[in-house]
């Protein structure tokens, strides 16, 4: 009988797997090519909160695609594996949903006998973008939102016996409309990515009592050595009491009961603390009962670790945790698969990406207008990752009010409704991730994408979690809220100067995007792919971002926090990833940006001395001309040359020579330049080339430029700092002012 049980279940499954097959595409990872429907996503979804009893529900369902608004269709148009979105090659489909049209999915379940007289919770991780859902003919419920995961006790509606129909519709406006959807479209172009329609993270199941948890989020007090439990549950807690075991390393720590309450809290003695060389995880075991019965149980754990703004010796205020100061340096991580789109292929696709980063150096990731599946937060838990995590953005299109631009004085006047229901998303999918320790930073908006009442989200947003910082928003246009003051700058580097913070912490929230076009690893040959600067040659592309790292390094002594790369992988046509988007090819060398990366987070001491003052700061000296002269940038030539003190206008096609003659007594550690210019740019220190670069383009900010390497060519005495540049792309005031590290 147990030989005819395995063969009848061999016989379906590979019945099943033969109704499957990715959609062809022109790149695929390693892990998409090993997808089965018997192999989708397998893992417990939820390991922040883990139950012994669950059912998982992701594989081969029916799915339909209608108008809008129509009923239940009779015929279904095919079979669909879950959880890949309805437009990716791993959904077995790769179709776009229209916002006039609506998908509709359909599969068959039983529950196991042993789970009658529990709660059966139905559980979606995420779906793209409203949903609603029938079992057994009946309506259980509808959900909005596409990032952030919802739940229905489906007990009443299920048969005594036998198997049960599940049911769902979803409609999807992607970009038609204002609802958070990051950076979907109906037409892919430029940093803008192909929509995503539908279950994208798992479903399943789960019985639970009709007494039981429903949420355990610790807050740790590092100060006080002590842990409490924010919990809330259903039912009636009435003469219940919590059983409390905690266990670090497999030692035991702590271990207590006490009468429920909404929050339970005890001391940890010589707490070990979560940073990202020692994550150090305390596993702890709950249990709910009633006079000795165990009601609900499940594995959890927590971290001790503070998260906090703190001033350094110079008075610069830093991201802090743990009550020390610590640089993060990261990569913009969009989380984007060829085969998969928002679905990464599996757990171990998606823990590549991670793996890879820690080892190259990094030791944050921003989560770049995307909430992954909870395993992604309880991977940065373990591995010590800083998370940086951002709102998915919803506004229509650039040029369209909701895109806020960079110099806008007016936030947009986001619709009533829409307000109401970013809002909701936004404190939903904080709900769900304030569990997780590395998430050390929310971001509510990035740039000017859907931006409004930026105040009042920010302070909502503090408020509600006080825990962590708050960036708002990220780049673009600061409204001198958040507890940080972010630039962006590409290719840059650059950065706001410490004057301008308002008592916040100066971070570079995106960089570089230097992209590589890596042959027969693109994601469409015919189409543009592109970076903000695109080479053709990796060694050009290994050069590029050395100097990115050589300049960033006296970036850091006059404040600079954080800075976040763009981006770990290509993505469609984005070839600016440190890694190509099938995964394949790592486009620097590991020991380059392992021995580039490590002095970041040693760069903090010494101290910085302006020479002279840019425009941002205060009026700039500096002498100049528009053609050249003999010997000029050397100290003994140059006598025609005019004072300013203000930046010049330098039209299109026009040049520039300009010159800063300084005293040095004492040779400096570190010498450095901002730079506020366009065309080729050289710099020359006593008449000796230094640096150089051709069409620099003006951005929101000045460039910084490390000029260490001058230094040998400095005298005590007089010294003269040249600057020109030939040919400006476009209109531009130029400006420029240097400073010293000792």
């Amino acid at each position: 009988m147990r030989k005819l049980f395995w063969l009848l279940l061999i016989v379906i499954v590979h019945k099943t797997s033969a109704q499957y097959k990715p959609v062809p595409v022109n790149l695929s990872t390693e892990w998409g090519k090993k997808v089965t429907p018997a192999n989708a996503w397998r893992e417990y979804p939820r390991p922040q909160m883990v139950r012994t009893q669950w059912q998982n529900l992701n594989g081969l369902w029916s799915y339909a695609i209608s108008k809008k608004g129509a009923i239940q269709p009779s015929k279904f148009d095919g079979k669909i594996l879950v959880p890949y979105a309805l437009e990716s090659s791993l959904s077995g489909v790769g179709k776009p949903l229209m916002p006039d049209q609506e998908l509709w999915y359909q599969t068959k379940f039983t529950v196991p006998p042993s789970w009658k007289g529990n709660d059966i919770i139905l559980r979606f991780d995420a779906v793209d973008w409203e949903a609603k859902v029938w079992v057994n003919g009946q309506k259980v419920g509808e959900h909005r939102g596409g990032s952030d995961p919802f739940s229905f006790n489906i007990a009443p509606y299920l048969k005594a016996s036998g198997s049960n129909e599940l049911v769902l519709s979803v409609w999807d406006p992607t970009d038609s409309d204002f609802q958070a959807r990051g950076k979907q479209v109906l037409v892919p172009r430029g940093i803008w990515y192909t929509a995503v329609s539908g279950i994208w993270q798992t479903v399943w199941l789960e019985p639970v009592a009709k007494t039981s948890i429903t949420t355990f989020d610790p807050v740790p007090d590092i100060e006080n050595s002590r842990i409490q439990f924010n919990l809330a549950a259903q039912g009636n807690t009435t003469g219940t009491e919590v059983r409390i075991n905690i266990t670090h390393r497999g030692e035991s720590i702590k271990k207590f009961t006490v009468p429920y309450h909404n929050s339970i809290s005890t001391d940890i003695s010589n707490p070990k603390l979560w940073e990202p060389g020692h994550p150090e995880l305390y596993n702890t075991e709950v249990e709910l009962l009633r006079k000795g019965k165990v009601l609900d149980a499940f594995s959890t754990y927590f971290a001790m670790r503070k998260v906090s703004l703190v001033k350094d010796e110079n008075g610069y205020v830093r991201l802090g945790l743990n009550n020390k100061p610590i640089f993060h340096y990261g990569t913009l991580d969009q989380g984007w698969w060829p085969d998969g789109l928002l679905t990464p292929p599996s757990d171990e696709a998606m823990l590549y990406d991670m793996k890879k980063l820690k080892e190259m150096g990094f030791n944050t990731i921003r989560k770049h207008i995307k909430v992954e599946p909870s395993r992604y937060y309880f991977h940065a838990d373990t591995m010590g990752i800083l998370l940086w995590q951002d709102m998915p953005s919803g506004f229509k299109w650039p040029n369209h009010p909701s895109h806020v631009s960079a110099t806008a004085t007016e936030d947009w006047v986001r619709p009533a409704e829409s307000a109401k229901q970013f809002e909701a998303e936004w404190k939903s999918i904080m709900n769900h991730l304030r569990f997780f320790p590395s998430i050390v930073m929310w971001v509510p908006f990035n740039e000017g994408w859907g931006q409004y009442d930026t105040k009042r989200i920010n302070d909502w947003t503090k408020n509600y979690d006080p825990t962590r910082l708050v960036n708002t928003p990220s780049g673009w246009t600061d409204r001198g809220v958040g507890d940080v003051l972010d630039a962006h700058q590409y290719p840059g580097p650059g950065m706001y100067e410490f004057s301008q913070s308002n008592g916040r912490s100066l971070v570079l929230g995106e960089f570089g995007g230097l992209g590589l076009v890596t042959k027969n690893h693109i994601w469409n040959p015919n189409k543009r792919n592109w970076g903000y600067k695109t080479y053709t040659r990796d060694s050009v592309l290994i050069r590029e971002y050395s100097e990115l790292m050589h300049n960033m390094y006296l970036m850091i002594p006059r404040g600079l926090s954080a800075a976040i790369y763009t981006q770990t992988t290509d993505v469609e046509g984005e070839v600016n990833g440190l890694i190509t988007y099938d995964r394949k090819v790592i486009k620097i060398p590991m020991k380059l940006l392992q021995q580039w990366h490590r002095p970041l987070y040693d760069a903090t001491a010494g101290k910085i001395t302006y020479i002279n003052q840019s425009s941002e700061i205060d009026r700039p000296t500096f002498s100049y001309n528009s053609a050249v002269t003999n010997n000029w940038m050397r100290f003994s030539g140059a006598t025609d040359f005019e004072k300013t003190t203000k930046p010049l206008k330098v039209a299109k096609g026009g040049n520039m020579y300009a010159y800063q003659d300084i005293d040095i007594t004492n040779m400096p550690k570190g010498f450095g330049m901002k730079l506020y210019a366009s065309g080729d740019a050289r710099v020359y220190v006593n008449g000796n080339l230094v640096w150089e670069e051709d069409q620099v383009r003006i951005k929101r900010h000045y460039d910084d430029i490390n000029l260490s390497e001058g230094i040998k060519y400095l005298t005590r005495g007089k010294n003269r700092i040249a600057v020109e540049t030939i040919n400006a792309t476009q209109d531009v005031n130029f400006d420029f002012n240097l400073y010293r590290l000792d």
